[in-house]
């Protein structure tokens, strides 16, 4: 008898430390990005969209450009698309959030409301899809992301490895290459415009090719930001 309480508890414990070391390696995992984000004030970093064309053997096209290298008329106009309150928060549209989750319908049915931020945390730690866990991640790592960053490193990391074409494109200066056939430096305010209608869905949209759908929303994207200079403000102040 002695010997089976014996064995039991080596055996509840064996257990309890088998879930600890668990519980210590899902708190690192969850800790490490954290950890890398301020590396990339200097650093290039990659995207998981990215990781995963690179684990399947796809093809990647990819050039990065500063900030400085940009049409000023794409950021704007990017900011005016996805995220119009980007200068005036601290990584969270929380008016943003409130108004998606007002037209939410219920079940897994979360729309959008995810500011530059929250995706630029997306794509550089967690994964794709709709899924109120990974929105609960995306709050701490967003808010993160805009303190160690800043504003115009935000921006330019997310302006190039944003996916923007049906084969792999990523980044502004593949994408204006693509449908356009010049360099970011030299996109025009329709340009601008087209490329940010196609950011929502990149495999279905085409700048070069813009179906009714895409052609409503960069006049609308074009018109705002022709009216709203001063969204951008904060991506050329902060130097």
């Amino acid at each position: 008898m002695g010997g089976t309480v014996k064995q039991f508890l080596a055996r509840r414990n064996a257990i309890r430390r088998w879930f600890a070391r668990i519980a210590v390696l899902l708190g690192l995992l969850v800790l490490l990005p954290y950890a890398v984000a301020p590396l990339y004030r200097v650093i290039d970093p990659i995207s998981t969209p990215m990781l995963w064309r690179v684990f399947r053997g796809a093809r990647i096209e990819q050039i990065r450009v500063p900030v400085g290298q940009i049409a000023p008329v794409l950021p704007l106009t990017v900011i005016v698309a996805e995220d119009a309150r980007f200068c005036g928060h601290s990584g969270i549209d929380w008016q943003g959030i409130k108004e998606a989750i007002g037209d939410a319908h219920g079940g897994d049915n979360l729309r959008g409301g995810s500011g530059i931020p929250q995706q630029l945390a997306k794509n550089l730690f967690l994964w794709q899809g709709r899924s109120y866990v990974r929105k609960l991640l995306e709050i701490p790592l967003a808010l993160w992301l805009d303190l160690v960053l800043g504003k115009r490193r935000l921006i330019e990391i997310y302006l190039n490895i944003a996916e923007w074409g049906p084969n792999g494109e990523f980044g502004i200066e593949a994408a204006a290459r693509r449908a356009f056939h010049r360099s970011a430096r030299n996109l025009t305010p329709r340009d601008a415009a087209l490329l940010a209608a196609v950011l929502p869905n990149p495999r279905r949209r085409d700048a070069a090719r813009p179906r009714p759908v895409v052609q409503r929303l960069a006049a609308i994207y074009e018109r705002r930001a022709q009216h709203s200079p001063q969204l951008d403000a904060c991506v050329y102040r902060d130097r």
